[in-house]
């Protein structure tokens, strides 16, 4: 991998997606942000993410860059191994071997990874986790999803591990896509807060963001919605600082762009539900919603067997 190289990364996201051109440092040279077309069905989620590859591709090129390698982070279930997309309640698709129809329709070499995993690793390699053994990364956006580093090696378990938002906090609750009923996704995701007060305020929101600046400003509803997310995330939490411990809890996705506003009763929350459990640091993810993306950059980087030359400065804007 010569030193004027560079990689691709691109996170796929339940509604929209996040690419980069990286430098060997993780810093982005090009960044480009797309909706994800998953009203359309899995293949065209497919179409759109081979686009954008090629449309970051080019943008490499116009650099005089040679691309070495992409990382491509997507939600759902995903066997690292195999390099194929298991399954994804959001997006639809079943044991898509994902990685080689990216090969084939691009001509770059394509690491598959999963969304949150990726984020995680990010998280503890640049962000607000460095220097943990143990941490649960946990990404809020149009579902829920965590990222076990346990000993500083993270858990995969066949793609199975960290399903965090199907953890039933509301037993008897909504109806989760999964086939689920009270997940936490069904409380706590961006997607369930936008709907849950639109549901008792008789009016529609455009999303999670709408409803945090609503409970800022004192709305009853928007509250009241607020901190039952909150407490869902809470219970959830609870569990998993019993089975796991982490010294740190990132929370990091769409939801947690509230900063404080979800932090505080959160950790509140938290406190009044452990009793002999290590008590673990909770923190906003420093990337942002640009850390799948830094993970996908750092799964390539790693692929073309290289670690970052210098330590990453400035998240990518789009």
């Amino acid at each position: 991998m010569d030193a004027q190289g560079c990689v691709l990364g691109l996170d796929v996201g339940g509604t929209g997606m996040k690419g980069a051109v990286l430098d060997h440092g993780l810093r982005p040279l090009e960044t480009v942000r797309r909706p994800t077309p998953r009203a359309e069905g899995p293949l065209a989620v497919v179409d759109a993410i081979t686009d954008t590859l090629l449309t970051l591709n080019a943008m490499a090129a116009e650099r005089e860059l040679p691309v070495h390698h992409a990382g491509v982070v997507v939600p759902g279930i995903v066997d690292d191994e195999r390099q194929r997309a298991l399954w994804s309640a959001n997006i639809g698709w079943r044991d898509l071997p994902l990685a080689a129809l990216l090969e084939e329709r691009t001509g770059i070499r394509v690491t598959l990874g999963h969304d949150v995993r990726a984020g995680g690793l990010a998280e503890r390699a640049l962000g607000a986790a460095r220097g943990a053994r143990d941490v649960l990364f946990v990404a809020i956006g149009t579902g829920i999803a965590a990222a076990l580093v346990c000993d500083g090696e993270p858990i995969s378990s066949g793609g199975y591990a960290g399903e965090l938002g199907h953890v039933a906090v509301e037993p008897g609750g909504r109806p989760c896509a999964c086939g689920g009923t009270g997940c936490l996704e069904t409380v706590a995701s961006a997607t369930a807060v936008a709907a849950a007060y639109t549901a008792r305020a008789g009016r529609a929101v455009t999303g999670a963001a709408d409803v945090a600046a609503l409970a800022v400003r004192g709305d009853p509803v928007a509250r009241a919605v607020w901190q039952r997310a909150a407490d869902g995330l809470a219970d959830a939490l609870a569990t998993a600082t019993t089975l796991l411990a982490p010294e740190s809890i990132v929370l990091g996705g769409g939801l947690a762009e509230a900063g404080d506003l979800l932090l505080d009763p959160v950790r509140a929350g938290l406190g009044q539900r452990l009793t002999f459990q290590r008590p673990p640091a909770l923190v906003r993810a420093e990337l942002g919603d640009w850390a799948g993306c830094l993970g996908a950059g750092l799964a390539a980087l790693r692929a073309a067997g290289r670690t970052p030359t210098t330590p990453r400065t400035g998240v990518p804007t789009p």
